[in-house]
C-alpha cells in the first residue's frame, strides 16, 4: 500500500524533500499557522518564490496576533484572580 506522502497532487515540491513539511508539523504538534509558515518557507524556491514568502509572512502576522490575544486573555485571568 502506498503512502499518501508518496503521491502529491500538483507537482513534486514536497515529495522530493527528505522530510515533508506535513510530516514535521504533525510530529511536532504544530498548529495551523505554524504548519502553513513551514509549508511556504520550505517550498518557496521550488514553487512560487516571493509569493510564498509573502504567504509565510502573512501567517506569521496572524500567529503573532493570535499569540498577543492569548497573552492578553491570560493577563486578564491573572488580574481577576487577585
Amino acid at each position: 500500500m502506498s503512502s499518501a506522502l508518496e503521491n502529491q497532487v500538483g507537482g513534486n515540491h514536497y515529495k522530493d524533500m527528505v522530510i515533508q513539511p506535513i510530516e514535521f508539523a504533525m510530529k511536532n504538534n504544530f498548529n495551523a499557522c505554524q504548519s502553513s509558515i513551514l509549508k511556504y518557507i520550505c517550498r518557496y524556491k521550488r514553487k512560487n518564490g516571493i509569493e510564498d514568502l509573502q504567504k509565510a509572512k502573512h501567517y506569521i502576522d496572524l500567529l503573532m496576533e493570535f499569540e498577543k490575544k492569548e497573552e492578553y486573555k491570560q493577563t486578564l485571568k491573572e488580574v481577576i484572580k487577585q
